[in-house]
């Protein structure tokens, strides 16, 4: 069945996910803060608006992908947004990579408003919801989750029902911890082989044929051997989603190790100026190159 979709956020994941959506029949509404963007989103079919409460006025159900707190809250609870439709049983998905706390405080001030709320984060870039092989990690009500699969199922080759709001996003965090840890760990053993004088060729057999193949080194292989940094999963989205992971221990009493570690060598990043570059950027960052 096809449905009135919102999506709030067109950068890559948002455009990428708006697209699939249109090509599986929906009726597609975005609204994002940039008018190139909105330019892109129309020139593929969909209907730009000009603001997120017009969008859940004229949808059933709502999506945001967006890389702040504050952008979320302006977009939901703001003076222009989801909320302020007067909307009840409306649907909002949120896919944003957030704290769990921040999720289980947003579905509160939604619910006051009759809104139901799924944390609904992705794990994969926006070149694999092209080829539709992302996953999705959802909490929310059980009908809440039942009504919106539908529409998220054939996007992903996973979609799994966490539990309730706030799990979705715990999920995400302890994905990317591993993801993030292991792309600074990679880049390491990368240098560490150059240096001691292995080829790329070496290392692709013996690497490829050992414990550490899987997808992770085949994703990032080719990135650190070619120092192809163009944008995919940026180093700032990484050095941000590593402090989420390191509070959230934190509020657990855990005290992580190997993630604070990883994470100075993405903020090294940061500071010289590649925030937007890929992650497997931060193979520089253990050249030194990041110094000047």
């Amino acid at each position: 069945m096809s449905e009135k979709i919102g999506m709030i956020g067109l950068g890559k994941m948002g455009l990428a996910l708006a697209r699939q959506m249109r090509i599986d029949g929906h009726e597609l509404f975005g609204y994002d803060n940039d008018p190139e963007r909105m330019k892109l989103f129309e020139g593929e079919g969909g209907t730009p608006v000009a603001s997120s409460k017009i969008l859940a006025e004229k949808c059933d159900i709502t999506f945001s992908i967006l890389l702040q707190p504050e952008h979320i809250e302006e977009n939901t609870t703001g003076p222009n947004g989801i909320a302020q439709a007067g909307k009840e049983g409306l649907i909002h998905v949120e896919m944003s990579t957030m704290p769990p706390a921040f999720q289980i405080d947003l579905a509160e001030k939604l619910s006051s408003h009759g809104i139901e709320l799924l944390d609904a984060p992705i794990s994969g870039s926006h070149n694999k919801v092209d080829d539709r092989i992302i996953t999705f990690m959802v909490g929310g009500k059980d009908n809440v989750f039942g009504r919106v699969r539908p529409i998220i199922e054939p996007l992903a080759k996973a979609t799994t029902h966490t539990g309730d709001i706030g799990s979705g996003s715990a999920m995400k965090v302890v994905t990317n911890l591993y993801v993030n840890s292991v792309t600074a760990l990679m880049a390491e053993m990368v240098v560490l082989g150059e240096r001691a004088g292995l080829s790329h060729a070496t290392m692709e057999e013996c690497l490829g044929a050992g414990s550490v193949r899987g997808e992770m080194w085949e994703v990032m292989r080719p990135r650190f051997f070619n120092r192809d940094f163009a944008p995919r999963g940026a180093v700032e989205i990484f050095a941000k989603d590593m402090g989420i992971a390191i509070d959230l221990a934190k509020e657990h009493g855990l005290d992580l190790q190997v993630v604070p570690a990883a994470r100075k060598m993405f903020q090294r990043a940061e500071a010289a100026g590649w925030a937007k570059d890929d992650a497997s950027r931060v193979l520089e960052v253990y050249e030194g190159k990041d110094l000047g």
